[in-house]
């Protein structure tokens, strides 16, 4: 492969500010690797996901295929707000390159063009190929996930490119991911006339936070964590209104059912007297857990990675992807067959540069295998 022309092309779609909310941004990207499929004689599409993202793009080199023997999934939007490709661009340094979405995941998206570019014409004859990229999956992918998940019903295996981690490893599965936020809403009233009037919203979202907590149960994997709280005016005026958001992690699908079940009841909770709390789901994604056909995908990557020389490894991590939704229809779904990198959602975010051309080797060897 040619490693300049690579690293060009990363720092072309690096060097554009392109989070969720950044629509502009989205599209552009999406602009630019639609014309290096099409400069590859792959059809490509955009596909309207409505006004509140970007496009999605999907690519494949069979468009009359009704199913797919592997479907590769991507995201072109990143976690950064408008401004930061100008506090720290694209740059390279020794064997790591940084910038930001470099590894989360511009690199994996590359990943995937570029073991397409370089596949054997018979594979590419024998195989129906799709590439799926979405637009939004940072904020869970709300908008695309129904999209992404009629194709994957319709492909053999998904593999998705989000990076591997830093130790190399790849994923096999995946925590599930779900956000609430808890709204208190009490009565105002003077802190030092008339303080008997009032009912405090922060004293009952303090009583919720505690409660909420005590539903973590380490030895199942799921935990709960109250990031943000917010509330109150003034130190002299009893609060009238409170909130919460709420992260919920799980290994088990039965473990978030419990909790989901638990932190929807709260909307008929008064945790202070006549202080009333309201309760909004804002994110879900299912647990991935590996199936016996999961463990038989994973056999034929460990095999590829025998013949290219490459140790494969898998981990179970704690963040979410799009490889939550496909596992869960059913799909056999692996993860993290990009570059190595690390750092992911910070400003430290790094790809190592030499994994690149491994890694593209090793998802070549996959698509030949199957």
């Amino acid at each position: 492969m040619d490693l300049k022309q690579y690293l060009q092309e990363l720092k072309k779609v690096v060097n554009i500010d392109c989070g969720t909310a950044t629509i502009d941004g989205v599209e552009e990207v999406s602009r630019i690797i639609q014309h290096w499929y099409q400069d590859e004689n792959w059809q490509c599409d955009r596909v309207s996901l409505g006004e509140k993202v970007g496009p999605g793009l999907f690519a494949t080199n069979k468009p009359n295929a009704d199913r797919y023997d592997v479907l590769f999934v991507g995201h072109m939007d990143t976690v950064f707000p408008v401004g930061t490709v100008a506090e720290r661009p694209f740059r390279i340094e020794g064997n790591r390159a940084y910038g930001p979405g470099v590894s989360d995941m511009k690199s994996g998206l590359l990943n995937i063009l570029w073991a397409l570019r370089e596949m054997d014409k018979a594979t590419l004859e024998r195989l129906s190929i799709g590439v799926a990229m979405n637009p939004d999956e940072e904020t869970g992918s709300a908008h695309s996930h129904h999209w992404i998940g009629e194709l994957a019903k319709r492909s053999r295996y998904v593999l998705v490119c989000e990076a591997a981690r830093a130790d190399g490893s790849l994923v096999k599965a995946r925590k599930g991911i779900a956000g609430y936020k808890l709204t208190f809403k009490g009565v105002a009233s003077h802190a030092g006339n008339d303080p008997e009037s009032g009912r405090s919203a922060i004293k009952a979202l303090a009583r919720a936070v505690l409660e909420i907590s005590d539903l973590t149960d380490m030895s199942k994997g799921t935990t709960i964590n109250v990031g943000v709280i917010s509330g109150g005016v003034a130190a002299n005026i009893v609060p009238e209104h409170a909130e919460m958001i709420v992260d919920v992690r799980f290994q088990d699908n039965d473990e978030y059912a419990r909790v989901h079940a638990a932190i929807q009841a709260y909307s008929q909770r008064e945790f202070e007297r006549d202080v009333k709390t309201a309760v909004k789901q804002q994110a879900h994604k299912p647990a991935m857990s590996p199936t016996a056909d999961t463990e038989k995908l994973m056999q034929i990557v460990e095999q590829a990675g025998v013949a290219e020389g490459i140790d494969v490894r898998w981990k179970s991590v704690g963040g979410g992807s799009d490889a939550n939704h496909t596992a869960a229809l059913g799909v056999p779904s692996l993860d993290g067959f990009g570059p190595i990198g690390a750092g992911f959602h910070s400003a430290s975010e790094y790809l190592e540069i030499d994994s690149i051309e491994p890694r593209i080797r090793l998802l070549k060897r996959v698509i030949q295998s199957l």
